[in-house]
């Protein structure tokens, strides 16, 4: 027998009744079957007295069938109730009422939310309408140009976009503080490694020469114990090299994939290389609004259960990142607040995601999964390799399938909601502007 009562709107509590007489019965039945094959020192086998198996294997027996017996009747109580559980349940027992040959336990648990995604014809999207220009060909030429950027040492003051080799010493008060110190340094001045008003002492320095200057660090500095503080530094430059861009000749097309080393050809495959990205920056964009306007169109309350598996998930992939082995992570958890909001975002949004789906059967299309697998495989020497390679594993094309049945509910949402197409440059796509 089960009842059940309603804690809040997600959290349930079933109490859940086991007869004594048939828990009994089915403690002995094992007995007995046990002691058929068991073995002991002294007996045959097969011999054993039922009173010492019992006693030697009495007290497993009956938590084996009392676990089997409280999660039979949970299920079953579930079923009956045509819940959705969400997480595992808590199960306690219970004092039995008078005069009863039960056993009772209570089970909590919390169940899944009902999710109703409200009107999105009322959310309006921008979709990016963006083109790629000669400019931003050349500009993108430019950027590969200066990743290739070689420097040779000259004998003159450093000057804006040269590498310098310095020596650097910085005190607060009387007192050295950490990082404040290194020998052989490699700054490249105008790229924003370094503070500004550091960068701007050593703008004019010669090799062999040495200054000592005042700065106050920003009050919003990365490092809260320097964050407003004022610093002298000694600095002592060693070299100063100029930098050399290549120039854009066949050399440098062979650099970039070009085997024939033709300028034309290049042009071409950077212009691919741009408009692919430009493209995946735009999906991007877009899923980012669809999933918000999914997420607005909604209220309801999260399972606490998921979001807490969600941020355990989410501290193991931070340990991951941060370099940690599992056996390092699992002893040094990471705080849980640091993950809270964005473990209720991702469940709140992957409920939503999974309400949408199924109540409007989407289904990514096989040639929808294929066109993603080719998109992706032409980034490579050899895309049909690439292609063989997805198709003959069935688990790594269905993270691909993940991905296009994104796509298909992000395509679902631009047909509710109002879309208008934004003129955008490319440095604002890219986050240059």
């Amino acid at each position: 027998m089960q009842t059940e009562n309603v804690v809040n709107s997600l959290e349930r509590q079933l109490d859940i009744s086991i007869p004594m007489a048939m828990f009994e019965a089915e403690v002995g039945k094992r007995i007995q079957k046990l002691a058929r094959s068991v073995k002991m020192d002294g007996f045959r086998p097969g011999k054993v007295p039922m009173k010492v198996v019992a006693q030697q294997y009495g007290y497993q027996v009956r938590q084996e069938v009392l676990g089997e017996a409280v999660q039979a009747g949970f299920s079953e109580a579930v079923r009956q109730q045509n819940f959705k559980v969400a997480g595992n349940p808590r199960i306690d027992g219970k004092p039995s009422p008078e005069g009863s040959q039960d056993m009772v336990f209570s089970a909590v648990f919390e169940i899944y939310p009902d999710v109703v995604v409200g009107d999105i014809s009322v959310a309006t999207i921008d979709r990016p309408d963006v083109s790629v220009s000669d400019a931003d060909l050349d500009k993108t030429i430019d950027i590969l140009r200066k990743q290739r950027v070689t420097y040779s040492v000259v004998e003159r003051a450093a000057a804006t976009a040269d590498q310098v080799n310095i020596d650097y010493h910085g005190k607060i008060g009387s007192e050295d503080f950490k990082g404040g110190q290194a020998k052989g340094y490699k700054l490249v001045l105008g790229e924003g490694r370094a503070l500004k008003d550091f960068e701007d002492a050593v703008v004019g320095m010669k090799a062999g020469e040495t200054k000592s200057f005042n700065m106050t660090f920003p009050e919003d500095y990365h490092a809260k114990e320097l964050a407003g503080k004022s610093v002298s530094f000694e600095i002592t430059l060693n070299g100063v090299e100029e930098p050399a861009l290549p120039a854009i000749d066949a050399e440098f097309a062979k650099s970039l994939g070009i085997e024939d080393g033709d300028l034309g050809k290049m042009r071409d495959e950077i212009r691919k290389n741009v408009e692919r990205e430009v493209k995946r920056r735009i999906r991007t964009n877009l899923k980012e609004q669809a999933m918000k306007a999914l997420v607005e169109a909604v209220s309801f309350d999260l399972p606490k259960a998921l979001v807490e598996m969600e941020i355990e998930r989410l501290q193991g992939y931070a340990a991951e990142q941060m370099g940690m082995s599992a056996e390092k992570a699992a002893t040094m958890s990471l705080p849980t607040a640091m993950f809270e909001e964005q473990a209720q975002q991702r469940v709140r949004l992957g409920l939503v995601l999974a309400q949408v789906v199924q109540a409007n059967q989407i289904k990514p299309a096989p040639e929808q999964v294929r066109a993603l697998v080719d998109e992706h495989a032409e980034t490579f020497e050899q895309p049909e390799e690439v292609v063989e390679w997805y198709y003959a594993s069935p688990e790594r094309l269905s993270e691909v399938e993940a991905i296009a049945l994104e796509d298909s509910v992000v395509n679902w949402v631009l047909e509710q909601a109002k879309v208008i197409d934004k003129a955008m440059s490319f440095d604002e796509l890219m986050g240059n502007a």
